[in-house]
């Protein structure tokens, strides 16, 4: 490049950007990339006295060596900043954040541009309460990458804590912007920042009336000083709670109370903490509780941030759910107030998942079977309406083995001693979780639970008139339970179902008659003696009505049941022959827009082709135009193309006039052109 001739300092400065060029596609981990100084070269000759001795190719190598060793150097530091990143993990899960934050930095001082250091530290920085710092860290985050809504989500809670409500909100409504997906997490963020607004500005607006020496905000402020005053007679407590009670009438009492420590006031009061553990309660005792109860419930009314505080009172997770199960008729009814309370909204509702025992809170509501229908139907209404929740549904499904029992009892109890509409809301809240294939497989794997289940078909059928709305009820659990087949080990538990549904075949209630054919339909399968003694009370003539008769649901578990029948037994396909004659019904079914029917009307159309000369009985409709539609179109479900492939097949084969049809619809190509696809896992 010093040569003074221009084609040579020309040809150097192309083999120069070449080699430079060379040295930037060396791959570098975390996408991170050197940077070099591309500068123009100068091509002016420098006043250099050896210029001739320089060795450009000297030069040049030792840059792309400089280049490899730093590529190699970033290398081994992401494995030490990787290493550290994990050993901060560590520290943050035991709650050790100093730890954690000492990791996290020493990672940075060996990648700088790694975000997930910055997102964890700043996440160590929250649980500190040093939100600033947090900030920073997600700033820096974003520099690495602009869409890391982790960054976002931590300098959104941070802001939060600093009291920047709009700037919180931008943090959030930046993630949704990035990831919509996100929706339902955002929205639960934006809530809280909403909610946390509205108790600021009422605590600024709570003590400025304070301040101006308001009667009722002043007399708050004394009542809770007085009721600081330790190991006083319970009497006194009471009193003074249900005075304080009664000053509970808008947002500026309840706030106060709130800024006032009442809540700690109350729940760390010693007198009060004995009233409420005793195990028999006396009348004072009880007084005292139940003063407190209404006061909760005074104090949180309409009120979230109060509401929020309660549930996070030391101890009140498992309190709650021991006052709703007491058999003190007066504690147990504000309990539930209370809990009613607080369960009418969805905060509510997520707090009280969030932070009471739900084990004991479940085993409590189920107990109110006990007592009147009304307080049963309510316990009952309330548990259902907080299992919609998906945070109760994840819960229940980590948590059925202990609660199982619970279920398993509900199912053993006396309905003749029982809320009859309770009981119903208890079993279809089971019936709506067992939806879920995990729940389901648990509940199923109990032998006790399967056979309180039998149990209770069996007190039921004593008095169906009485007990008809538990009974079908009852079947739409059984229902889903056996969607749990093939049964291998519970054979016999299958094969007392259906006999208990054969029997509820006989009866004159449609929903009954549909849910037993819903269950036969599903258990019928693991058992050839089942299904022989099912052909013998006539399964198929009464199987062949619902058809004729039925609605959509009842087709469908009418025509599958038919389907397990003709697959295994010649004599119910000779049934279904003598019954619906020239196969009006099934080739009503094959026009359905429901695959399920299709797909076993075809399989049971296969099988009756089995039976000598019933082709030829179809000779004069459309049904291989039919059956090859099925066949050769799309599915959801490739069964149904499959079960109509094998019963064009059968038909062909039993009547070679089907064959030539078929021929000439250039069925045989249509077929194996499909038939590919559905023989492909």
């Amino acid at each position: 490049m010093n040569s003074d001739d221009p084609r040579i300092q020309q040809k150097a400065i192309l083999e120069t950007e070449q080699r430079l060029l060379y040295t930037e596609e060396v791959p570098e981990e975390d996408g991170c990339r050197t940077t070099l100084n591309k500068t123009t070269i100068n091509c002016s000759q420098a006043p250099m006295e050896n210029a001739d001795e320089i060795n450009s190719e000297a030069f040049l190598a030792s840059m792309e060596l400089d280049a490899k060793e730093r590529a190699r150097r970033r290398r081994e530091n992401r494995v030490l900043a990787d290493a550290l990143k994990d050993k901060g993990n560590k520290a943050f899960a035991r709650g050790d954040y100093d730890a954690a934050v000492l990791c996290y930095s020493e990672g940075l001082n060996k990648v700088k541009d790694m975000k997930v250091l910055y997102t964890n530290r700043a996440q160590a920085y929250l649980k500190l309460g040093d939100y600033q710092k947090a900030i920073v860290d997600c700033e820096w985050a974003l520099k690495c990458d602009e869409k890391c809504t982790k960054a976002y989500f931590h300098m959104g809670k941070a802001h939060l804590a600093l009291k920047n409500y709009n700037m919180s909100r931008e943090c959030y409504q930046k993630i949704l912007e990035i990831s919509p997906k996100l929706q339902t997490q955002v929205k639960d963020s934006l809530n809280q920042v909403n909610l946390q607004e509205k108790a600021d500005l009422q605590e600024k607006e709570a003590q400025r009336l304070l301040d101006s020496g308001k009667h009722a905000a002043v007399t708050v402020k004394n009542l809770l000083e007085t009721l600081c005053k330790p190991d006083q007679n319970p009497l006194f407590y009471a009193g003074g709670i249900e005075i304080l009670t009664e000053m509970m009438k808008d947002c500026t009492e309840q706030t106060l109370f709130r800024t006032h420590n009442g809540f700690s006031i109350i729940s760390e009061n010693e007198v009060v903490r004995r009233c409420f553990s005793a195990t028999g309660k006396d009348v004072v005792g009880e007084t005292v509780c139940v003063s407190v109860l209404r006061l909760w419930q005074a104090v949180c009314s309409g009120n979230e941030e109060n509401q929020r505080l309660l549930l996070l009172c030391p101890n009140l997770g498992r309190l709650l759910p021991s006052l709703l199960a007491t058999r003190l008729l007066t504690v147990r009814q504000q309990s539930f107030a209370l809990l009613l309370q607080l369960t009418q909204t969805d905060y509510g509702r997520s707090l009280v998942i969030s932070h009471l025992d739900l084990t004991r809170l479940l085993e409590a509501l189920v107990s109110f079977l006990d007592f009147s229908d009304k307080e049963a139907n309510s316990a009952m209404a309330l548990l259902t309406d907080l299992a919609l929740d998906e945070r109760f549904r994840v819960w229940f499904q980590a948590n059925l083995p202990g609660v199982l029992p619970v279920l398993t009892g509900v199912l053993e109890r006396d309905p003749m001693v029982t809320s009859p509409s309770a009981l119903c809301r208890c079993i279809a809240l089971m019936g709506n979780l067992s939806a879920e294939a995990a729940v389901r497989r648990q509940m199923f794997a109990s032998e006790e639970f399967r056979e309180a289940c039998l149990g209770l078909m069996a007190r039921c059928e004593e008095d169906m008139d009485f007990f008809r709305e538990v009974m079908y009820i009852l079947l739409g659990l059984v229902m889903n339970l056996c969607l749990q087949s093939p049964f291998v080990y519970e054979q016999v538990w299958a094969v007392e179902v259906s006999r208990k549904c054969m029997f509820l075949l006989n009866s004159q209630d449609g929903g009954i008659l549909t849910r037993a054919a819903g269950v036969l339909s599903r258990t019928l399968s693991s058992s050839r003696k089942m299904v022989e003694e099912a052909l013998r009370a006539g399964v198929v003539k009464k199987m062949i009505k619902f058809l004729k008769t039925g609605g959509q649901t009842a087709s469908r578990y009418a025509i599958k049941t038919l389907a397990v029948c003709t697959n295994s037994h010649y004599e119910a396909r000779e049934e279904v022959i003598r019954l619906d004659k020239k196969f009006g019904i099934l080739m009503k079914l094959l026009s359905s827009e429901d695959e399920m029917v299709v797909g076993n009307a075809a399989l049971c159309l296969g099988n009756c082709m089995e039976v000598p000369y019933a082709a030829s009985s179809l000779l004069k409709t459309d049904v291989v135009q039919v059956l090859l539609k099925h066949a050769g179109g799309d599915a959801q479900e490739t069964a149904m193309q499959l079960n109509a492939g094998i019963a064009l097949g059968k038909l062909c084969t039993a009547e070679p006039r089907f064959a030539a049809q078929l021929r000439e619809l250039h069925g045989i190509e249509i077929l194996n052109s499909t038939m590919k696809y559905v023989a492909d896992p």
